[in-house]
């Protein structure tokens, strides 16, 4: 999933993916160690997911509301 796409979810559905992704990935860890799992790399996958939500989390978290009218804009040079 790309950072767009996690971008467009409020927050809400932000924690619902959260919890997604953490069944998918017990459930691929599970399988993982039982030897059925086919592509390891979808380990690493969700792992990054996660990683996304929850750094969107947080940057929603300690800019509040102004971020999402910041979002998609280039950094800049405050001035």
């Amino acid at each position: 999933m790309k950072g767009k796409d996690i971008r467009e979810l409020d927050n809400k559905d932000l924690g619902l993916k959260l919890d997604d992704l953490r069944k998918e990935l017990f459930n691929l860890r599970f399988s993982h160690t039982t030897g059925q799992l086919s592509n390891p790399m979808q380990l690493v996958n969700v792992r990054k997911d996660i990683a996304r939500v929850l750094t969107i989390m947080q940057e929603r978290k300690l800019h509040g509301d102004d971020f999402r009218k910041v979002a998609g804009k280039g950094r800049g040079k405050k001035k």
